[in-house]
């Protein structure tokens, strides 16, 4: 899949082979890095997914990981060393999120693996990280499974994430669902792990928010679905007065677009979106998505108000000519918290930058953060909002936004049961 915008794929690659060896790139306002002498490259191995009709995640992964790159090396790299970057594709399958995670490390020499949009790939991939012995920091897979079980019940230690988990699709949702005059929910959503989990956590929350809510069905979609009638269909003749979706990418797009010509917008109260702020999302949909739609992700260009996150999203339009999504941010964050780490123990060897990462304070373009030392999970709040058309942005933007404190929807160790 080519970049989009601005950019050719011959022109990308140029871009990237000379940020790589740290030629000629412009300075920023990060410091400048110490000479810790380490191995020269330090590489970065990253997988998304970069092809199909949620290949546009991927694309926007590349772009923030890239800028990273060219900002950490026009400051003198890592410690003194220049990073490089090696992008694959992980296709959503998890054969070839495990493939790909070896050959980075037995094949290329990877020094450290960022990336991974599916749950089920960042599950498996976590199995094999104490064999590769290699850290590995996690930008999209969003099950709670990843740092409740796989890192703070089994205590794999060499896995991290820097993006919310589907607490913010699950339990953020339910705080704004509890206050919408809405009784009757339904779902319409994919039909894997990221898709249950987050409907069976919005279901817990909400019914506890709010005891008498009513959840009267739901139809799961198979990855690749490109005809959501006879989901919409089952779900509406329900009687459903909201919608809850995790539909996303492409996906949530040719959703949307049906659930219009079935009036499902007309003749509900409400219709959330877990991922409905993505860029992707946003930019296909355009004068197609209905206003007031709720709407999130893991990161929204225009929250907070912050220098970090003015700075982050001019320099990424400047570079990309496009604004910033949420894997653009996440994975740029990673790069940045790898530099951080390293740089403070010191060293890249992976017990040295585990400890140097558990607790870890990050000033990033989506706020204030923590890494949890206990789960390794990043701890940042992401704001809902509704969806309304502004003459002055190319693509629909969120208002009303609802933004609530991490206290109040991440889980928290040692992990009660999700009933429900």
């Amino acid at each position: 899949m080519a970049p989009r915008r601005g950019t050719t794929r011959r022109r990308f690659l140029q871009s990237t082979a000379l940020a790589a060896a740290g030629l000629a790139l412009p300075r920023t306002g990060f410091a400048a890095s110490p000479d810790l002498k380490l191995k020269k490259p330090i590489k970065i191995g990253c997988q998304c997914i970069l092809s199909g009709p949620l290949g546009g995640y991927g694309e926007f992964m590349r772009k923030g990981a890239t800028l990273a790159m060219e900002e950490v090396n026009g400051q003198g790299g890592i410690g003194g060393s220049p990073i490089e970057l090696n992008f694959r594709d992980e296709e959503l399958k998890v054969d070839v999120g495990v493939k790909n995670a070896r050959y980075f490390v037995e094949d290329w020499g990877a020094d450290f693996l960022i990336g991974i949009d599916s749950s089920a790939v960042a599950l498996a991939v976590g199995e094999i990280m104490p064999s590769l012995n290699k850290v590995l920091i996690v930008t999209h897979g969003a099950t709670e499974k990843y740092n409740e079980d796989l890192v703070f019940k089994r205590h794999v230690r060499q896995c991290f994430r820097v993006c919310v988990p589907v607490y913010q699709d699950g339990i953020a949702s339910a705080l704004v669902a509890k206050d919408l005059p809405v009784k009757r929910w339904a779902t319409i959503s994919p039909d894997y792990e990221y898709g249950h989990t987050s409907w069976k956590m919005f279901r817990a929350y909400l019914k506890r928010f709010k005891p008498d809510v009513e959840f009267v069905g739901e139809s799961f979609a198979k990855f690749g679905t490109v005809d959501f009638s006879s989901h919409i269909s089952k779900v509406m003749g329900l009687n459903p007065e909201g919608i809850f979706s995790t539909e996303w990418g492409g996906e949530a797009v040719t959703m949307v677009k049906q659930a219009k010509l079935f009036k499902v917008f007309e003749n509900t109260k409400a219709f959330m979106i877990g991922m409905g702020s993505a860029m992707d999302v946003l930019q296909g949909l355009g004068a197609d998505y209905p206003d007031g739609t709720w709407a999130s992700g893991r990161y929204y260009f225009g929250y907070p108000d912050s220098p970090e996150n003015k700075k982050f999203v001019e320099a990424f339009r400047k570079r990309w000519n496009s604004y910033p999504s949420y894997p653009s941010e996440t994975s740029y964050t990673a790069i940045h918290a790898l530099k951080k780490a390293v740089e403070k123990a010191k060293s890249i060897e992976t017990e040295k930058v585990i400890e140097a990462l558990e607790g870890l304070e990050l000033d990033r373009p989506a706020g204030k953060c923590v890494i949890r030392k206990e789960d390794h999970q990043a701890v940042y709040a992401v704001p809902w909002g509704q969806i309304k058309h502004d003459p002055k942005f190319p693509m629909p933007i969120l208002t009303n936004l609802k933004v609530f404190t991490t206290d109040e929807y991440y889980r928290k160790p040692p992990f009660a049961p999700v009933e429900g």
